[in-house]
């Protein structure tokens, strides 16, 4: 599921498992020119699916452009420009009728049912093409002389671009698409179908993941959900029987899969909504509810000796205070706290930014600098006994863009500095719809090929997406701008653009006039009509209701 092959998967180019009447031929895979035509596929089934998504009798895509094979909005190779004009999605998009009051309720359901049957079909298609461009990509690589460990770099990350999903992500359904069109063909069936959704078809390939690939294959048709065996019925009882069936065929590989499942132990953090977060550990059984129970007794004991905080408050603060010596939690770790002068001095309310959770509210910044006014402290008099010490680093940004003010350096490592400031303005890691942290200080234009160490050749990446960069055929260029602008281009030629974000105090753009979509009058006529259509079935149900109460 990581986008490399599994334990036990046969590889995608021989050994493909057919079933007949399930798997149904696909033409054979052409060569380099196709690798753009098949990245841009996954792209424009996404598109299919967002507008299937949004339904042709709804108002969501109105004015919304017609899909050109492009994939951010540039054109790929040789791809032709598209026509002008409302979006149209070929097979799902029909002539919108009035909305009649009562009786086309039926009918709204039976097609919100077919256009979720034909986003499931969508999906199956996407796996097919992401199977098809791994193929040829391994194929280009390995005529280039690309060692054979190392075949299949960056396919995760091109697939995870088209569809604007995070690298990750990426590898994730690259992974599923492998295990569905080589080794679980009944449920790519039920996929093509409709039967299952993507998420359904993911948790029977998670759960089959410690199979070889003949088991699996087995598995897969034990449970033969292309026909209907998972129909009514829910996530959990789907794991439950594909957790069964994985355990009668192979009872072995399932305990070492348990037995593995301790070395990914880990911790992580996550925000969460009103200036707060999760904390996350993932431990073994034994070690969790151990972790669980203590928290819980010293809670309860604090309980008895009348602590007015509830149990959950108790236990949340006891973990921070064990875990970081200090019962407020903001020991000598620098936290880096972002803000304008006017937030922090006049009161402003220009939201702050804390790096590692993103933007919290103006006032809840200040009173983070403030002990005694912490709005997250239980008794008001804890905080006046910490000291809590606050450094000033100023940060000179251009008035119109909000960009920071440069820094160079003449050495070929990153000087803390310069790495304080790339940080800073980044904030996370920088390849598109990646959220990660930043784990490496990359040079854009790499320094054995002249590149310089300043901030605008610059850019924080995490250690995956910095690989994936050095893989041959990408591509990355710094480009002036308002902000601080990098241009990607993948080896099949797709671009994409990276914008820093916005520092705290930055104004939005002004869109110019112009630009705001335009519906057009025919739209327009069908809109005022849906209101009104909707406006008299109202007053008549209020009519019918107050007759009836009379």
């Amino acid at each position: 599921m990581d986008g490399n092959q599994g334990p036990g998967m046969a590889p995608a180019a021989a050994g493909r498992v057919a079933v007949p009447g399930v798997a149904r031929p696909r033409a054979a895979v052409r060569p380099c020119a196709e690798g753009a035509g098949l990245t841009g596929q996954p792209a424009e089934v996404e598109e299919l699916k967002a507008a299937a998504a949004t339904g042709p009798t709804g108002a969501l895509n109105v004015g919304a452009p017609r899909f050109n094979g492009s994939v951010d909005g540039n054109q790929g190779p040789g791809m032709a420009p598209a026509a002008a004009g409302r979006g149209a999605v070929p097979g799902v998009a029909r002539s919108r009728a009035a909305v009649r009051p009562c009786a086309e309720g039926a009918s709204l359901i039976a097609e919100i049912r077919a256009l979720e049957d034909r986003k499931s079909a969508l999906s199956a298609r996407q796996a097919r093409l992401a199977v098809d461009f791994d193929l040829l990509q391994r194929r280009e690589q390995a005529e280039t002389g690309m060692p054979a460990a190392e075949l299949g770099a960056g396919v995760a990350a091109q697939l995870a671009l088209a569809r604007r999903e995070s690298p990750a992500r990426g590898g994730r359904l690259l992974g599923l698409a492998k295990a569905l069109v080589t080794e679980m063909p009944h449920t790519l069936a039920a996929l093509d179908t409709g039967q299952l959704n993507e998420w359904r078809a993911t948790l029977l390939v998670r759960e089959t993941a410690c199979l070889s690939a003949a088991d699996r294959c087995a598995v897969d048709a034990d449970l033969a959900p292309d026909t209907g065996t998972f129909d009514g019925t829910g996530d959990r009882k789907i794991i439950a029987a594909a957790r069964a069936a994985a355990y009668r065929r192979d009872p072995r590989s399932v305990t070492q899969r348990a037995g593995h499942a301790a070395t990914e132990r880990h911790v992580s953090l996550r925000p969460a909504p009103d200036t707060m977060c999760y904390l996350t550990a993932l431990l073994p059984v034994a070690a969790g509810v151990a972790v669980h129970t203590a928290l819980t007794r010293h809670a309860d004991a604090l309980r008895a000796t009348g602590d007015p905080r509830t149990r959950g408050q108790l236990m949340a603060d006891t973990l921070v205070e064990r875990t970081t010596g200090t019962p407020g939690g903001i020991t000598g770790i620098e936290i880096q706290l972002i803000m304008t002068d006017r937030t922090l001095f006049q009161g402003d309310s220009e939201p702050a930014r804390l790096p590692g959770y993103g933007i919290i509210p103006a006032g809840h910044a200040r009173a983070l600098l403030v002990p005694d006014q912490n709005p997250n402290q239980a008794d008001p008099d804890e905080g006046q006994d910490q000291a809590l010490n606050v450094w000033l680093r100023r940060l000179y940004t251009a008035p119109g863009s909000g960009e920071l003010t440069a820094m160079d350096s003449r050495a070929r490592l990153f000087p803390p500095g310069l790495r304080r400031f790339v940080h800073l303005r980044d904030d996370t890691c920088r390849t598109p719809y990646c959220d990660a942290p930043i784990r490496h200080l990359d040079h854009i234009i790499p320094w054995h090929h002249g590149g310089t160490t300043d901030q605008n050749n610059g850019a924080g990446l995490c250690e995956a997406c910095n690989h994936t960069k050095e893989t041959p055929g990408w591509n990355a260029q710094p480009r002036p701008g308002p902000r601080h602008t990098l241009h990607i281009t993948t080896p099949t030629g797709h671009t994409y653009q990276s914008k820093a974000p916005p520092l705290p105090g930055t104004k939005p753009a002004e869109v110019p006039p112009e630009r705001h979509a335009k519906i057009p009058s025919r739209q327009r006529r069908e809109l005022r009509h849906v209101a009104k259509v909707l406006r008299r079935t109202r007053s008549r149900g209020a009519a019918d209701a107050a007759a009836a109460a009379a």
